[in-house]
């Protein structure tokens, strides 16, 4: 049975080395560095972009003294030409890995809260029957990962959709797991570790080390503060990275918003102490997050049951964000 391929790309045979050099003008932003980094002149770089423009019959990039900037049609064509290229990359990796032997590999990427025990938990249970598979773990902040999982380049997400990437909606499945308490925690021995009473008042002024600006967790620690008519904290530490938060905890009297399940995971080994202070803000629900129409390969497949079963044991039953909020 003949089958007609009536797609566009066919008919104009779009070429591979189009789709890398648009990847490469958006992180050189020249056509002759964007060459050198292909490995061809730039002649033969601009007659491939026009090419391209051509086929589009539209301008990808506006041409300025200071370089050259996508359009909107340009950003659109750079988004899908990674995706394209992060898929043949994938599947290059999965031939070469059953090509060796192997059961092939899967790119996580995980918010603070996952990590501290569903996601070692599904590991875990992967690697017993699956010695083989190679799991790549990232632990980032959902706002850095939900575009990577958009584009590809993350095979299965753990963490949210904020409000402010709801573009990315349609090209995503969500599948909520539980919300995130909060709470602060301090260094075992911490002088207000047993007073009682404590209050956000009582702790306003104390040293911090904080999430940056601009997170959603520093964002719901301000809130805190500015709901009961205090400015926030002025003594502050910033840096998302949990092992500096740790070390800068445990080599001071500073104090820290941590989500709850970490510091479960930090006081079971006697590193921290959460605070006696209840806080009135936690987090958004998180969950399972994988790309909208598009077939995992059999090692992620198997991963993603994983966490699935593991999300099972640790949270329970299926969550109901409305409930919770």
């Amino acid at each position: 049975m003949t089958r007609s391929y009536s797609n566009w790309f066919v008919r104009a045979r779009l070429k591979t080395r189009q789709l890398l050099l648009l990847a490469a003008m958006e992180e050189e932003g020249n056509v002759r560095r964007a060459a050198d980094v292909l490995g061809m002149t730039q002649p033969a770089a601009s007659r491939l972009l026009k090419e391209l423009e051509d086929m589009l019959g539209v301008s990808l990039f506006d041409r300025t003294p200071h370089g050259m900037h996508a359009t909107l049609y340009g950003e659109v064509m750079i988004r899908h030409a990674r995706m394209v290229l992060s898929n043949l990359s994938q599947a290059h990796d999965e031939i070469s890995a059953l090509r060796e032997g192997l059961a092939g590999q899967v790119r996580i990427g995980v918010i603070a809260a996952a990590v501290a025990t569903m996601v070692p938990r599904a590991i875990a249970s992967v690697k017993t029957q699956y010695p083989r598979l190679q799991i790549w773990v990232q632990v980032e902040t959902s706002d850095v990962m939900l575009p990577r999982v958009a584009e590809g380049e993350l095979d299965i997400m753990i963490g949210r959709v904020l409000e402010r990437q709801n573009q990315l909606k349609t090209e995503i499945h969500y599948e909520p797991l539980a919300d995130e308490p909060l709470c602060v925690v301090a260094r075992p021995g911490h002088p207000l570790e047993g007073e009682a009473g404590l209050t956000l008042r009582g702790i306003v002024n104390a040293g911090w080390v904080l999430h940056p600006p601009g997170s959603v967790l520093r964002h719901r620690f301000d809130m805190m503060f500015s709901q009961i008519g205090l400015n926030p904290p002025q003594n502050v530490v910033n840096t998302n990275n949990f092992l500096a938060i740790a070390s800068l905890l445990l080599q001071s009297d500073m104090l820290a918003v941590l989500p709850d399940e970490v510091t479960r995971q930090y006081q079971q080994y006697g590193v921290l102490k959460r605070l006696p202070i209840e806080l009135p803000y936690r987090m958004d629900a998180f969950g399972i997050i994988t790309r909208q129409s598009h077939l995992l390969s059999p090692a992620a497949s198997v991963v993603l049951g994983a966490l699935r079963a593991a999300a099972a044991d640790v949270y329970g039953g299926p969550f109901d964000a409305a409930a919770a909020r």
